[in-house]
């Protein structure tokens, strides 16, 4: 009896699926400018047809590329179990001192030159900051309504976005734990 053939569906979500992984790979490998729709196909082992099929234009293909991994990321983050603040702080850091965080660096940059990507790139990062903004909420028991808890968690984030930019090019991770230690504290007190 010879092996089944998953459905073509199936097929082709696991193509689109293998090409939005390798765009973030490449893009936070090889930065705008090295990651065309022809490299990426190469690297997860596609035709330049077989992605263009999936993502027609270089935008379609990096803007997904980003916006899926953010989700994968969220779902992860939401995923968590209930755990002690300095544990949440170290995961929403986390989230930007990875390949996601570098290929949305790259993305950044590549919008800020290109007006057809900017619009794009724009509305994807609100999308992701505002989610990301309501989980840190979630995870950390924040209570909004009380004064100045929405900037310190949007301070907590923007904090772990600058962590983030330190460690693209050299490994951060000691003074990141101690400025970790410090945020966990700081919202302690501010959170109660």
């Amino acid at each position: 009896m010879g092996a089944v053939t998953p459905p073509k569906q199936d097929r082709s979500r696991a193509t689109r699926q293998r090409l939005l992984a390798s765009a973030v790979a490449c893009l936070a490998e090889r930065g705008w400018a090295g990651s065309t729709v022809s490299v990426v196909a190469e690297h997860a082992g596609v035709s330049r047809g077989a992605a263009q099929h999936h993502f027609p234009t270089r935008e379609d293909l990096f803007t997904g590329a980003v916006e899926y991994v953010a989700e994968e990321r969220s779902a992860a983050l939401r995923a968590l179990p209930v755990q002690g603040r300095a544990e949440v702080v170290a995961a929403l850091v986390d989230l930007y001192t990875g390949p996601l965080f570098r290929a949305a660096l790259q993305l950044w940059v590549a919008a800020s030159n290109e007006d057809q990507l900017r619009p794009r790139v724009t509305e994807l990062e609100a999308r992701v900051g505002r989610e990301t903004h309501r989980i840190a909420v979630e995870l950390l028991g924040a209570d909004e309504t009380r004064p100045g808890v929405r900037e310190t968690i949007q301070g907590l984030l923007d904090m772990a976005r600058g962590l983030g930019l330190a460690n693209v090019l050299t490994d951060d991770t000691a003074r990141r734990a101690r400025v970790v230690t410090q945020w966990t504290a700081l919202l302690d007190e501010a959170l109660g």
